[in-house]
């Protein structure tokens, strides 16, 4: 079967797209945190439309498409893209409920994210498991893999807000769910990590192998961040995280830590990447994948100062919507450059 990412049109289109609506949404709920409230609600306008537009293309792909959509399904480096749809209808919900005041709507993401995240992981991996013909490790991983774990914190995220918002016995339940999928998204990056890890610094390691999604090495980290930070500010609804309040407290900053630690580092990546070995920089509906860690570390560290009442980490929130702004506007320009110029062809 011919692969998919070199076909034309519809059926190239990538698993990764659904980045899109999730950059779009961390960076609307930050500047919501922020005070920019017309801001938030004109990017929140936006995300509803692009959601919908992709959900319709994705289906549309599925229809007319079916064996390039079931290639990327099984494909070891664009398979985990999928998993964006998760973070993207988890991070929606949190627009509706926050930005829109709909519980019942944000309710039905919720349902949405929770049912697309348990048939992804079990297909894709099971899958992955299976499949007879695999790819060595350094040609078969690569940071889009820990999309999986953004997505499993989505869930997280999204559970414990719409905790606050709705009465028992259903907001034990709610954080009883971000409580555990906020412990199983951090093993599952650990596994991951090690794996990746071990890929950079014992194979070959080319500029194009520094694919957009390496910023998600962060913005895993991220997103654990601040669903540990929500599972602080919900304990007192919820006897059983009193109970672990140390351990959540310890492992969010640990997550916050291991997140920070990762900037310098891919900023020193990417000059390395596109200075020093003078890689083409040009849009990929991938570098989506860069605009949200961005945006979830101004989200995360917001509510990590809350949470944790640390006042001297309150101006980095500002700062860091600042770059994911600017980040965001790029990748915006090249997506619509991209859609012109096809357009064009036609």
């Amino acid at each position: 079967m011919s692969d998919p990412s070199q076909q034309p049109g519809l059926a190239s289109l990538s698993p990764a797209y659904f980045g899109m609506v999730m950059a779009t949404g961390i960076v609307s709920l930050a500047a919501h945190m922020q005070g920019l409230h017309w801001l938030a609600q004109a990017m929140f306008a936006l995300n509803v439309a692009m959601y919908a537009t992709l959900l319709g293309l994705y289906l549309l792909r599925l229809h007319r498409h079916r064996h390039a959509f079931l290639h990327d399904l099984q494909d070891h480096l664009r398979g985990p893209g999928f998993f964006t749809a998760v973070a993207a209808t988890s991070v929606l919900g949190a627009q509706v409920l926050l930005l829109g005041g709909q519980r019942n709507l944000a309710a039905v993401l919720w349902g949405v994210a929770v049912a697309l995240w348990v048939l992804l992981t079990y297909t894709i991996f099971t899958i992955l498991t299976i499949k007879e013909d695999k790819p060595p490790l350094d040609q078969g991983i690569n940071g889009g893999w820990r999309l999986a774990v953004v997505a499993t914190q989505s869930v997280s995220v999204l559970s414990a807000l719409l905790a606050t918002h709705i009465g028992q016995p259903w907001k034990l339940e709610l954080n009883f769910l971000a409580l555990s999928m906020w412990l199983w998204g951090g093993m599952l990056y650990i596994w991951m990590m090690s794996l990746i890890f071990y890929r950079y610094t014992f194979f070959r390691f080319q500029p194009g192998d520094l694919s957009p999604p390496y910023w998600i090495n962060m913005g895993a980290m991220a997103i654990s961040t601040l669903a540990g930070s929500l599972l602080v500010l919900n304990s007192p609804d919820a006897p059983f995280l009193i109970s672990l309040l140390p351990f959540i407290k310890g492992f969010t900053i640990f997550y916050w830590t291991t997140g920070t630690w990762w900037i310098p580092m891919l900023l020193v990546l990417g000059l390395w990447r596109h200075v020093y070995k003078r890689f083409p920089l040009q849009y990929d509906p991938l570098y989506w994948g860069a605009v949200f860690p961005l945006g979830m570390y101004a989200a995360c560290t917001y509510e990590l100062s809350l949470a944790l009442k640390l006042r001297f980490l309150e101006p980095l929130p500002a700062v860091f919507l600042d770059a994911a702004l600017l980040a965001w506007t790029a990748t915006f320009v090249g997506a619509m450059r991209r859609a012109v110029q096809a357009i064009s062809r036609r």
